[in-house]
């Protein structure tokens, strides 16, 4: 019998990447976006802090005002531009000083209780340096858990001029984990459609819920 590796939540810090412009939402801070009442950053922030053993929000808008919701560090990209979220994941393994960084999107609200657990198994497993989240359908690339020893390889990535994250990931051994019994915790917004349907969901499916999902061995219910 196998004996899987705890999931060493205080190495883990949970990074919530903020720093787009929010162009499909007509320039709108997506994290400030309201649902359910709440700033959508708020919910990922629910439901990702009892699975790391700290925060860290990545936005350059608004730096104070996120702040202010989460109660947490915000860093900035060091670089500006907007060159998306590779440049935010660097920022926040520079800050965070834990071992991984878990990143997931501020406009994911209803992002796994088991996002963690299930991203750090499958990478112990594969002997992988980075793990990427699998819908089932597709990649969803930037809900990842990254070995920060990774740095400097995503520095000179950046500065040799490469924003795609695929391209990035194909440098390192890259695991995935699956997540095809819950492929709602991948939702978005970007249209008055997304947001009334989100809002539902919410209400349906409430933070510590898991009864859409049994845990898998190694995953806390």
């Amino acid at each position: 019998m196998t004996t899987r590796e705890p999931y060493p939540i205080e190495r883990i810090a949970g990074v919530v990447l903020a720093g787009g412009q929010g162009r499909r939402m007509g320039g709108e801070d997506k994290g400030l976006v309201e649902v359910a009442g709440r700033p959508m950053v708020a919910h990922v922030l629910e439901r990702l802090r009892p699975q790391v053993g700290a925060l860290l929000i990545n936005a350059n808008r608004n730096r104070g005002r996120y702040a202010e919701i989460a109660g947490c560090p915000v860093v900035a990209d060091r670089q500006g531009g907007y060159a998306g979220p590779l440049a935010g994941m660097a920022s926040a393994m520079e800050a965070a000083g834990t071992h991984f960084v878990l990143t997931v999107p501020c406009d994911a609200p209803l992002v796994s209780a088991h996002l963690g657990a299930r991203l750090h198994e499958s990478l112990v497993e594969n002997g992988a340096e980075l793990c990427v989240a699998h819908d089932g359908r597709r990649l969803q690339p930037v809900f990842a858990l990254i070995d920060c020893s990774l740095l400097d390889s995503l520095l000179a990535c950046l500065q040799s001029g490469e924003r795609k994250i695929d391209r990035w990931y194909a440098q390192h051994r890259m695991a995935t984990a699956d997540f095809s019994d819950l492929p709602r915790s991948f939702s978005n917004i970007n249209t008055p459609e997304e947001r009334i349907a989100l809002e539902q969901a919410l209400v349906s499916d409430p933070p510590g819920n898991t009864s859409r999902s049994r845990p898998r061995d190694g995953e806390s219910a």
